[in-house]
């Protein structure tokens, strides 16, 4: 996952929420992308004591991006700066879809000054969980 889509993974919840993020575009972008959920976990830090104010962000309007199965903001316990965000899409395209979102890109734009880096990312294939119903799409 880059740094760009991952700030639009992020913010991209609050930010609309934008809920961004990429592995690469190889392992992304697949035959089967409409057939699958797609997952995202990823962990970002805020600038020193901007965590709260950043998640303020990340957490507007959570729910309101078509496609969006699950968008989960959580600090972390042993940094005071981290957060870590995991996302669950019907699938990649819907992921792909809500980058385009004019709020999704608002949320960025006032995310980025709180962003200090990104650490891990991970592109999953969920299928299925509590709160996760397969096959039914939003």
């Amino acid at each position: 996952m880059d740094r760009r889509h991952f700030v639009i993974s992020a913010a991209a919840t609050a930010l609309m929420p934008v809920c961004s993020g990429q592995a690469t575009d190889a392992e992304a972008v697949t035959a089967a992308e409409t057939a699958q959920m797609y997952g995202l976990i990823g962990k970002m830090k805020a600038t020193p004591g901007q965590r709260e104010a950043l998640i303020a962000i990340l957490l507007q309007s959570v729910g309101e991006m078509p496609g969006c199965r699950s968008y989960v903001v959580a600090k972390d316990t042993t940094d005071a700066d981290a957060i870590w965000i995991t996302e669950v899409w019907d699938d990649v395209a819907s992921h792909k879809a809500s980058l385009q979102l004019p709020a999704v890109r608002e949320a960025i734009t006032r995310a980025k000054p709180l962003i200090a880096g990104f650490d891990q990312s991970f592109a999953t294939e969920p299928v299925g969980g509590f709160g996760l119903q397969p096959g039914a799409r939003r």
